[in-house]
């Protein structure tokens, strides 16, 4: 049955949302490994129109979820900012996401930008840049393969916090608690993370 279990294989699609740039990064889960399968962004600057826009995300996500086929979808919850309309726009282009995953009777998981910043590098304060650098590193992603833009890694972020959240870390690598977590890493947390030059923008 051990054997069984580690053969299971699943697919997590995480998702960045944005209103100008949504990024998007799967995952394919075999038994305790997880492995980069795609990760983009959708830019959506071009559009003039809101409406257009979130027309532009149902079809693109619902593209990228009839191409991948996901088993659960992970995406990042829109932060609190001062702008309120910012915030509308932001709130609506993550639930044309979710209404996208919720077609195709995929599973949702909502995680806060803080705990995805945690799971990956332990601090929930971490830059962008440090989020992208750990992922490219746990992933063993080639230099040459990592997006140019930050959303992309964030929605990767999204999909690699699932995967924690599952309970499947590496099998050499589990950890009874958060704070285990970053005792056990603490080279990898305190350390800078090399990577190329990433963007992002919402």
């Amino acid at each position: 049955m051990a054997t069984q279990k580690n053969n299971i294989e699943k697919i997590i699609l995480g998702i960045d949302p944005g209103t100008n740039v949504m990024g998007y990064g799967v995952l394919r889960v075999v038994g305790n490994k997880a492995s980069l399968l795609a990760m983009g962004v959708i830019e959506l600057k071009k559009y003039e129109s809101h409406y257009l826009r979130l027309g532009k995300i149902f079809e693109r996500i619902t593209s990228i979820i009839d191409s991948y086929k996901p088993d659960e979808m992970a995406i990042e919850a829109p932060f609190f900012g001062k702008n309120v309309q910012s915030m509308l726009k932001l709130g609506r282009a993550q639930g044309v996401a979710i209404t996208a995953a919720i077609m195709r009777d995929i599973p949702i998981t909502e995680y806060e930008p803080r705990k995805i910043k945690v799971a990956i590098t332990g601090n929930g304060s971490a830059a962008k840049e440090q989020v992208a650098g750990m992922l490219q590193r746990m992933l063993h992603i080639p230099k040459e393969d990592m997006d140019v833009q930050l959303d992309a890694t964030d929605a990767l972020g999204a999909a690699y916090c699932h995967f924690i959240q599952m309970g499947k870390p590496e099998v050499e690598h589990r950890f009874s608690s958060w704070k285990d977590f970053v005792q056990k890493n603490a080279a990898q947390i305190h350390g800078t993370p090399h990577s190329t030059p990433l963007q992002s923008s919402k």
